[in-house]
């Protein structure tokens, strides 16, 4: 066998137990990226099957046929066509249909069969389908298709055996895509496909049918694009005919194979549990009322579970600080190791167990097929505001991060619809906001329960989400106004039927997004607390230094006011280094929405990441505090030079309406300049996320003062 890898093409539609079969296959030998040129998801993964031989799995977007309309669609169709100059060619495919509905799958199934690449057919979804009443003759299915079929339940990792085995069989088979036409493609445009075929003499009659329809898509010299365009002209080549008219055969046939194959039950058949529970979950009324308690209990649950665990970890890093502090000597390593490290690394490890509660709810919701039904119940709203069903997913994903929910737009075939999406989803308010609504709504917000189990804090946290939900309608409402772009919408979407959660899927994940927060986010917050530490701890022109010698000779003649003076030391020190000087210059613009000086540096810094604002504060309040009072407790004593309290129901509030409307984020204006492919809709979504920001804080803090 060859040295490189096989190269195994994994297809099927959507919705169709193929990432699980994904996941089942490769395990953790798995890498992300972006396929060349575009930003579309490019997952692969590496397994191993019998007699040695290793194989890389590419797995491909989710698409219903070789016609397609949107960016991942493309990105299947130029693999499968060997289209893409950058993509290795795959040597066989791995295709996923779903067996609860064979009929729509063996449309894609029959042209990709057409195309001559060997396959395999893994059938998923049996249990569904025994559930349906449906059986299926999976040795009569592969005669009359001409290829191996095996039934496989990645769920519960059955069938691998078999399916590897048929794998390695048709890595070593010597009839590589000899497998018999599923239709009679030929006939569709006879004259048209040889002169194609003497142009490119490998392609089958149906790719050549495909190069007559879409080759200016394809990678092509000149003098081939204007060969193929002469051809379609002098054979008067129809491409919307010639595609209907091979539907119509398809399915012809399908029928057929369905009918020599397939047992379905009786269609009045009583209804089946799915359809049952949808009666209820998507009804007119119950349904809404239904999915406001969902994510109500989402929200609430955050406080409930993470409580202990967050208090114990703030207990455990204020133990280790007071310990160093105790231990070590009075140096400026052992400043930066207590007041920048351990500081920021208690920003860090803190809200890890809010974060994986939430990734891990809403990984539940997705597993459970209930996220789609959200899609569903929201079309009617988003239509009203300019958008469609379609963009409740990114707009849900935004709750977690809005890089990847931007991204996911990609689905929306609509420009404006999708261009809309893309403006609002970093309303919605990611995890990265979680630290900072969590930090502000313990100073302000009485940790109090009604009826015993209503967390009044869990109520605002909700009441932040739902305020960057309603923002994002409003601003989606009003700036369909302006963006002028006609093409018609459909709202088409597969409902997946109900299943059982699996709570080791929501597991990995909620480790998985935690590595990530910590490796990506942790990252960042720890470079920026111990740059801060250096701000916070030196400044220009001796400043710090002369203090020091003035408030030494001070202290040295009133021994007596020792402990006062060095608390004032630490306060000046801290106004009078770069981070301090920083803060003040920015003050004047932002003690109109009630921050001080130390908030504005920790507005600046979290423009890189937003849980930035916790790591920063944890450092500026630690170079100037040098008891060993957790973050919270020196947060909620901080006072102004007035005397003051900094952090008032109106200044906390103020804050975490800027922090819910602001773009704080680099990466999501990097995301969306790539995505948009212009850097005019990142610049407008900044400069209106701030001016949003700004003016409904101002609002906040003077009606609340």
């Amino acid at each position: 066998m060859k040295d490189s890898p096989l190269h195994i093409a994994l297809v099927g539609n959507p919705n169709s137990g193929k990432t699980s079969l994904f996941n089942a296959l490769t395990g953790l030998h798995q890498q992300v990226g972006n396929f060349p040129g575009v930003t579309v998801d490019k997952k692969t993964g590496f397994l191993d099957l019998e007699d040695n031989i290793k194989a890389e799995l590419i797995d491909l977007p989710g698409t219903y046929s070789l016609y397609p309309r949107r960016a991942d669609e493309w990105v299947a169709y130029k693999v499968l066509m060997n289209a893409d100059d950058e993509e290795v060619k795959p040597d066989l495919v791995l295709l996923v249909a779903d067996a609860s509905n064979l009929k729509r799958n063996l449309l894609f199934c029959s042209q990709i069969l057409d195309l001559k690449i060997p396959v395999v057919l893994a059938l998923t979804m049996n249990d569904l389908a025994e559930k349906k009443g449906i059986k299926i003759d999976a040795n009569g299915l592969a005669t009359d298709l001409g290829v191996p079929v095996v039934f496989v339940n990645p769920r519960k990792n059955k069938g691998l055996n078999d399916l590897k085995k048929l794998l390695t069989q048709a890595a070593k088979s010597t009839n590589k895509g000899f497998q018999r036409n599923f239709i009679n493609t030929s006939a569709l445009a006879p004259t048209a496909i040889e002169e194609v075929q003497k142009l490119f003499p490998h392609l089958s009659d149906y790719a050549a049918i495909h190069y007559l329809i879409n080759h200016e898509n394809f990678p092509l010299s000149n003098i081939h694009q204007d060969a193929i365009e002469k051809i379609e002209i002098d054979n008067q080549f129809n491409p919307t005919k010639t595609q209907a008219e091979e539907i119509m055969q398809r399915y012809h046939r399908i029928k057929s194979t369905m009918k020599q194959n397939v047992l379905e039950p009786d269609p009045l058949q009583k209804k089946l549990f799915t359809e049952k529970l949808d009666n209820v979950l998507l009804h007119r009324k119950w349904g809404y009322l239904i999915l406001i308690t969902v994510l109500f209990l989402l929200f609430q649950s955050i406080f409930w579970l993470a409580q202990f665990p967050m208090d114990s970890i703030e207990w455990i890093f204020q133990q280790l600080s007071a310990y160093c502090n105790a231990q070590l000597p009075n140096a400026w390593w052992s400043d930066l190791l207590v007041n920048g490290l351990l500081a920021g690394l208690s920003g860090i490890m803190v809200f890890i167990p809010q974060i994986m509660i939430l990734f891990g709810l809403i990984t539940l919701l997705e597993d459970t097929g209930y996220m789609a039904r959200i899609s569903f119940l929201t079309d009617k709203l988003m239509r009203k505001v300019g958008l469609n069903g379609k963009s409740v997913m990114p707009m849900i994903s935004g709750f977690a991060c809005a890089v990847p929910a931007i991204m996911s737009t990609r689905n929306i075939e609509n420009k404006k619809e999708r261009l809309l999406t893309i403006l609002i989803t970093p309303l919605m308010s990611c995890s990265a906001r979680l630290p900072v609504y969590t930090i502000l709504i313990s100073l302000v917000i009485d940790n109090k329960y009604y009826f015993g189990f209503l967390s009044l804090q869990g109520l605002v946290m909700m009441g932040l989400y739902l305020l960057g939900t309603v923002m994002a309608l409003i601003v989606s409402f009003v700036a369909k106004w302006f963006i002028h772009i006609k093409e018609k919408s459909f709202f088409i979407l597969e409902l997946p039927v109900y299943r059982t959660p699996r709570w080791k899927n929501a597991g990995i994940t909620m480790v998985e997004k935690a590595k990530i927060f910590v490796q990506d986010a942790g990252k960042i917050i720890m470079i920026i607390s111990l740059l801060l530490w250096f701000l916070s701890s030196y400044g220009p022109n001796n400043r710090i230094e002369k203090l020091k010698e003035d408030f030494a000779l001070t202290i040295q003649q009133h021994p007596e006011q020792k402990e006062r003076l060095n608390k004032e030391l630490s306060t000046q020190k801290l106004q009078n280094s770069y981070a301090g000087l920083l803060g003040k210059a920015i003050e004047p613009a932002i003690k109109p929405l009630g921050y001080d000086w130390k908030i504005g540096v920790a507005l600046i810094t979290s423009f890189a990441a937003r849980e930035v604002f916790v790591g920063t504060m944890a450092t500026l309040y630690s170079v100037e505090e040098e008891d060993n009072l957790s973050l919270r407790e020196k947060l909620q004593s901080a006072k102004h030079s007035d005397g003051t309290k900094v952090y008032t129901l109106a200044a906390a509030m103020s804050l975490m309406v800027f922090y819910v409307l602001a773009m704080q984020c680099m990466s999501t204006l990097a995301v969306v300049k790539r995505e948009t492919k212009s850097w005019k809709w990142p610049i407008i979504q900044f400069l209106y996320m701030t001016t949003l920001a700004y003016s409904m804080s101002w609002l906040v803090y003077h009606v609340l003062s």
